[in-house]
C-alpha cells in the first residue's frame, strides 16, 4: 500500500491509540517531518518520548503515549498562515483559546505556533493537537 500523506497516517494512528488507552504506538514509515512533528508534541507535554528505530526499511517511530492527547491529525490543505495569523487558525483547529497547539513549519523548521508568534514568523499550519 502507498501512502499519500504519511503524517496524517501518523497523526490518525496515535489519536486512535489515544482514544483506546495504548501506552505505546509505533509510526511508520519515519521521516524528519514526522520526527519534528513528534518533538513538538513531546516539547509541549502531549507524549512522553518517542525513540527513532532504523529497521533496515524506511524505520518507524515507538511513541510513548501518557494520555494526555483529546484530538490531534494533520491540517490539509496545509493553510499559510502569517505571524499575526495564528489567532484565526487557533479559533478553526483548537477548541479555546490558549488550549492546543498548532505545528507549524516555518523557515527557521518545524515548531509551534507560540514559538512562532514569539519569533515573529509566519509559514504553514500542519497540525494541530490538544
Amino acid at each position: 500500500m502507498v501512502d499519500n500523506d504519511p503524517l496524517a497516517s501518523a497523526l490518525s494512528g496515535i489519536d486512535n491509540a489515544e482514544r483506546v488507552g495504548h501506552l505505546n504506538q509505533r509510526v511508520q514509515p519515519a521521516s524528519n517531518e514526522i520526527g519534528s512533528v513528534l518533538e513538538v508534541f513531546y516539547d509541549r507535554g502531549y507524549i512522553d518520548g518517542f525513540q527513532r528505530v532504523d529497521d533496515g526499511k524506511a524505520g518507524r517511530f515507538e511513541v510513548e503515549l501518557k494520555g494526555a492527547i483529546n484530538r490531534c491529525g494533520a491540517v490539509k490543505p496545509r493553510y499559510s498562515a502569517g505571524a499575526e495569523d495564528y489567532e484565526k487558525w487557533e479559533k478553526r483547529f483548537l477548541p479555546a483559546r490558549d488550549y492546543g497547539t498548532l505545528v507549524v513549519t516555518t523557515s527557521s523548521g518545524i515548531m509551534s505556533h507560540y514559538e512562532a508568534r514569539d519569533r515573529g514568523i509566519g509559514g504553514q499550519v500542519l497540525a494541530y493537537v490538544y
